[in-house]
């Protein structure tokens, strides 16, 4: 198997489209022509972490935290990111990082989390807008299955658990060939009047590309009639954190108690817990206090997320609790994701888990 069967299977899921701007998701280090002889997946890529792969003869390292968020002018081993891309290029070991891009899918980090809790009901906290586009184009009689079948194959028409969505009306097209053109219907200097359909579908953006190719592969017009409209809708699937319901509304430090034996914490901090049961939560993993007026909006009784600063927990107010688990702690559980989604795809394939502990922060107990 090549690395780029992996990169490509694990993009589809959670494309780098999606990350964010501040991000470099991707492939850091290495070929994508390469054949992969093992997998290690890890939270973060450390010297350590290099060591691993290199003893469990893995020459591709998938990390979530890209170990390389910012240009560098030179590589001479000064620092520790310095030296783990030096070691993991001597090496021959490709790093690739699946960050925010993966905390921003419907199927990514915060559902992860919100299965270990036990939440059901799940909704994207923070949809994102501006990420579809609406294709309409005009299809002459007998040709429309083709065409769509084209556009769906191309990711078009999918709206959530819905495949091959699509509006139609019928309609009558008008056009006069020149003595230049080459038409499938009609002949030169003669108006025409050719009943068509009006198609229309939604993609996401990214597929722009692929979804015009998709069109003008089965369309028989020589000039292919078609318009994109960018479309400002909240995109369901994408976007920032995670809201839920617990199946049963419970008391708030019987939550934190399954919080902490779900997750396998050591400690949480928390703001005054509130006079009611808990029973709709809101998380985002990693650093997420940005989404505290979201979850507060959206009614939450708790929101469980990392990295608030002292301030910041002011900011409850009243309305939900802030669950502070760590960074790391919120996070770690994205190396079972990746596992999952990659055996699920290449089911005789091995992937190994890094036994490295690379969370940066001890506590003293």
């Amino acid at each position: 198997m090549k690395i780029q069967e992996i990169i490509q299977y694990l993009e589809t899921l959670a494309p780098r489209a999606y990350q964010e701007s501040y991000d470099n998701s991707g492939l850091l280090t290495g070929s994508k022509a390469a054949e992969v002889s093992g997998v290690l997946i890890t939270l973060d890529c450390t010297e350590a972490v290099v060591d691993e792969a290199i003893s469990k003869k893995c020459n591709l390292i998938i990390a979530h935290h890209p170990i390389l968020f910012k240009g560098l002018k030179k590589l001479t081993g000064t620092n520790y990111i310095e030296r783990t891309l030096l070691k993991a290029i001597k090496h021959d070991i490709a790093l690739y990082a699946i960050h925010t891009n993966l905390d921003n899918v419907h199927v990514g980090v915060n559902r992860k989390i919100a299965e270990k809790i036990g939440l059901q009901n799940l909704q994207i906290l923070s949809p994102r807008k501006d990420t579809l586009t609406k294709l309409s184009t005009f299809i002459p009689d007998g040709h429309v299955d083709a065409v769509l079948n084209d556009l769906h194959e191309a990711g078009a028409g999918h709206i959530g658990n819905y495949q091959n969505c699509s509006f139609r009306v019928d309609g009558t097209g008008t056009f006069k060939p020149n003595t230049e053109a080459k038409p499938h219907i009609g002949f030169a200097n003669e108006q025409e009047y050719v009943k068509e359909t009006r198609v229309e579908v939604i993609f996401p953006n990214y597929l722009e590309d692929k979804i015009i190719a998709g069109l003008r592969k089965s369309h028989p017009y020589e000039e292919v009639a078609y318009y994109l409209t960018p479309l400002v809708n909240e995109n369901q699937e994408v976007g920032s954190g995670i809201i839920g319901e617990l199946e049963e509304a419970m008391e708030p430090i019987a939550f934190l108690k399954r919080l902490k034996n779900n997750m396998s914490l050591k400690v949480i901090r928390h703001t005054p817990l509130l006079h009611h049961k808990v029973k709709k939560v809101a998380l985002c993993g990693g650093s997420g206090s940005f989404l505290l007026p979201k979850a507060i909006a959206a009614g939450a009784d708790f929101f469980v997320t990392a990295d608030f600063k002292y301030h910041e927990f002011f900011d409850a107010d009243g309305h939900l609790t802030i669950a502070d688990i760590g960074h790391y702690e919120s996070e770690v559980y994205t190396k079972d994701l990746i596992a999952e989604l990659l055996t699920k795809k290449f089911p005789t394939f091995a992937v190994n888990f890094s036994a490295t502990i690379t969370n940066p922060i001890s506590y003293y107990l």
